[in-house]
Protein backbone atom coordinates (compact mmCIF):
# COMPACT_ATOMS: atom_id res chain seq x y z
CA UNK A 1 0.00 0.00 0.00
CA UNK A 2 1.28 3.37 -0.77
CA UNK A 3 0.20 6.67 -0.58
CA UNK A 4 1.37 9.94 -1.62
CA UNK A 5 1.40 12.67 1.38
CA UNK A 6 2.35 16.06 2.04
CA UNK A 7 2.46 18.66 4.92
CA UNK A 8 0.04 21.96 5.45
CA UNK A 9 1.70 24.37 7.17
CA UNK A 10 -1.31 24.92 10.01
CA UNK A 11 -1.70 21.05 10.55
CA UNK A 12 1.86 20.41 11.16
CA UNK A 13 2.19 23.21 13.47
CA UNK A 14 -0.59 21.95 15.28
CA UNK A 15 0.98 18.45 15.44
CA UNK A 16 4.00 19.99 17.18
CA UNK A 17 1.89 21.99 19.36
CA UNK A 18 0.53 18.65 20.49
CA UNK A 19 4.32 16.80 20.75
CA UNK A 20 5.51 19.30 22.82
CA UNK A 21 3.13 19.67 24.89
CA UNK A 22 3.27 15.81 25.43
CA UNK A 23 6.87 15.74 26.53
CA UNK A 24 7.05 15.20 30.09
CA UNK A 25 9.69 18.32 31.16
CA UNK A 26 7.14 20.56 29.52
CA UNK A 27 4.22 19.05 30.76
CA UNK A 28 5.71 19.30 34.52
CA UNK A 29 7.38 22.77 34.04
CA UNK A 30 3.62 23.59 33.27
CA UNK A 31 1.81 21.93 36.32
CA UNK A 32 4.64 23.79 38.35
CA UNK A 33 3.75 27.06 36.83
CA UNK A 34 0.05 26.61 37.20
CA UNK A 35 0.60 25.34 40.90
CA UNK A 36 2.60 28.61 41.52
CA UNK A 37 0.01 30.94 40.18
CA UNK A 38 -3.12 28.92 42.07
CA UNK A 39 -1.04 29.40 45.56
CA UNK A 40 -0.14 32.32 44.72
CA UNK A 41 -3.77 33.82 43.83
CA UNK A 42 -5.35 31.79 47.22
CA UNK A 43 -2.78 33.43 49.47
CA UNK A 44 -3.49 37.10 47.39
CA UNK A 45 -7.32 36.70 48.28
CA UNK A 46 -6.33 35.92 51.53
CA UNK A 47 -4.60 38.88 51.44
CA UNK A 48 -0.99 36.76 52.67
CA UNK A 49 0.77 38.38 49.74
CA UNK A 50 1.26 41.31 47.47
CA UNK A 51 -0.33 41.42 44.39
CA UNK A 52 4.11 40.96 42.30
CA UNK A 53 4.00 37.46 43.38
CA UNK A 54 0.94 36.99 41.44
CA UNK A 55 1.60 38.94 38.60
CA UNK A 56 4.73 37.16 38.38
CA UNK A 57 3.46 33.91 38.07
CA UNK A 58 0.19 35.01 35.28
CA UNK A 59 3.29 36.47 33.03
CA UNK A 60 5.13 33.46 33.70
CA UNK A 61 2.07 31.12 32.74
CA UNK A 62 1.67 33.61 29.20
CA UNK A 63 5.56 33.32 28.27
CA UNK A 64 5.40 29.84 28.37
CA UNK A 65 1.98 29.43 26.40
CA UNK A 66 3.25 31.72 23.84
CA UNK A 67 6.42 30.36 23.60
CA UNK A 68 5.74 26.30 23.74
CA UNK A 69 2.31 27.11 21.57
CA UNK A 70 3.63 29.43 18.60
CA UNK A 71 7.04 30.14 19.23
CA UNK A 72 8.56 26.32 19.37
CA UNK A 73 6.46 24.80 16.35
CA UNK A 74 7.19 27.94 14.64
CA UNK A 75 11.16 27.14 14.89
CA UNK A 76 10.99 23.88 14.40
CA UNK A 77 8.87 23.62 11.06
CA UNK A 78 11.39 26.16 9.69
CA UNK A 79 13.99 24.40 10.21
CA UNK A 80 13.37 20.85 9.29
CA UNK A 81 12.84 20.74 5.24
CA UNK A 82 10.60 17.28 5.42
CA UNK A 83 7.76 19.12 6.33
CA UNK A 84 8.14 20.90 2.93
CA UNK A 85 8.51 17.80 0.39
CA UNK A 86 6.15 15.45 -1.21
CA UNK A 87 6.37 12.15 0.19
CA UNK A 88 5.42 8.31 -1.08
CA UNK A 89 4.44 6.30 2.29
CA UNK A 90 4.24 2.59 1.88
CA UNK A 91 3.91 0.13 4.43
CA UNK A 92 3.13 -3.55 5.53
CA UNK A 93 3.32 -5.67 8.59
CA UNK A 94 6.85 -5.48 9.20
CA UNK A 95 8.25 -1.99 7.71
CA UNK A 96 7.32 1.39 6.69
CA UNK A 97 8.95 3.01 3.90
CA UNK A 98 9.14 7.34 3.08
CA UNK A 99 10.38 7.87 -0.59
CA UNK A 100 10.96 11.59 -1.40
CA UNK A 101 13.22 14.41 -3.33
CA UNK A 102 15.24 14.20 0.16
CA UNK A 103 16.28 10.52 0.07
CA UNK A 104 14.26 7.78 1.57
CA UNK A 105 14.05 6.21 5.23
CA UNK A 106 12.43 2.80 6.09
CA UNK A 107 11.85 1.42 9.71
CA UNK A 108 10.82 -1.81 10.99
CA UNK A 109 7.88 -0.99 13.16
CA UNK A 110 9.66 -3.02 15.90
CA UNK A 111 11.93 0.02 15.91
CA UNK A 112 8.49 2.32 16.79
CA UNK A 113 8.98 2.81 20.35
CA UNK A 114 5.30 4.36 20.90
CA UNK A 115 3.13 6.58 19.24
CA UNK A 116 -0.17 8.76 19.78
CA UNK A 117 -2.44 10.04 16.96
CA UNK A 118 -3.69 13.39 16.99
CA UNK A 119 -6.42 14.55 15.19
CA UNK A 120 -4.69 15.16 11.49
CA UNK A 121 -1.20 12.70 12.25
CA UNK A 122 0.19 9.72 13.52
CA UNK A 123 3.36 10.61 15.54
CA UNK A 124 5.70 7.74 15.47
CA UNK A 125 8.72 8.05 18.40
CA UNK A 126 11.65 5.80 17.19
CA UNK A 127 13.55 7.09 21.05
CA UNK A 128 12.77 10.11 23.46
CA UNK A 129 12.93 13.05 21.03
CA UNK A 130 12.93 11.53 17.31
CA UNK A 131 9.76 11.26 15.87
CA UNK A 132 8.16 11.36 12.32
CA UNK A 133 4.51 12.33 11.46
CA UNK A 134 2.66 10.80 8.58
CA UNK A 135 -0.56 12.44 7.72
CA UNK A 136 -3.86 10.62 8.50
CA UNK A 137 -5.60 12.25 5.60
CA UNK A 138 -4.36 10.38 2.29
CA UNK A 139 -4.08 7.06 4.04
CA UNK A 140 -7.87 4.97 3.86
CA UNK A 141 -9.55 4.36 7.10
CA UNK A 142 -8.84 0.57 6.77
CA UNK A 143 -5.27 1.09 6.35
CA UNK A 144 -5.60 3.75 9.50
CA UNK A 145 -6.69 0.57 10.84
CA UNK A 146 -4.23 -1.63 9.84
CA UNK A 147 -1.29 1.08 11.23
CA UNK A 148 -2.83 0.94 14.60
CA UNK A 149 -3.41 -2.64 15.08
CA UNK A 150 0.07 -3.23 13.77
CA UNK A 151 1.63 -0.63 16.25
CA UNK A 152 -0.89 -2.38 18.71
CA UNK A 153 0.28 -6.05 18.42
CA UNK A 154 4.28 -5.11 18.45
Amino acid sequence: MSYSISYTKNEVLQALRYHFIKQAEIKSLMIIVNLYAIVTAVLLFMKKIRPEPFLLGSVLWIVLMVFFWYALPNLFYKKTELFKQQWAFSFNAQQAKLIGDLGEASWDWESVTHYFESPEFFHFYFGPKSFFLIPKLTITQDDQHIIRGILKGK
